[in-house]
């Protein structure tokens, strides 16, 4: 059975940074797309960031130049290094294996605020 565990949220200032991490087990994460997907309160799931087998990224412009997704194959773990928070980067972050229908973790709150 896979499992998804997300940690590293939390309250930080505007302009602060925040790494999440997203373990893996029952799985090799290594041979999976592996994406990052926030939802904030009242809005739709959106789309954080992704990384693909061989280790390509993309990213929407609303994050761009600010987040990083990264692996470790060896912890069978997935980073997103979150830089120049934004109020309206508040959401729960969740990982994601597969996409919809795929594995995803419980999520993790992050809270931008002063």
């Amino acid at each position: 059975q896979v499992h998804l565990v997300e940690s590293g949220g939390g309250l930080v200032q505007p302009g602060g940074s925040l790494r999440l991490s997203c373990a893996a087990s029952g799985i090799i994460f290594g041979v999976s797309a592996v994406a990052w997907y926030r939802q904030a309160p009242g809005k739709q799931r959106e789309w954080v960031a992704t990384i693909g087998r061989g280790g390509s990224t993309n990213y929407p412009d609303s994050v761009k130049g600010r987040f990083t997704i990264s692996r470790d194959n060896a912890k069978n773990t997935v980073y997103l290094q979150m830089n120049s928070l934004k109020p309206e980067d508040t959401a729960v972050y969740y990982c994601n294996r597969g996409g919809s229908n795929g594995d995803w973790g419980q999520g993790t709150q992050v809270t931008v605020s002063s």
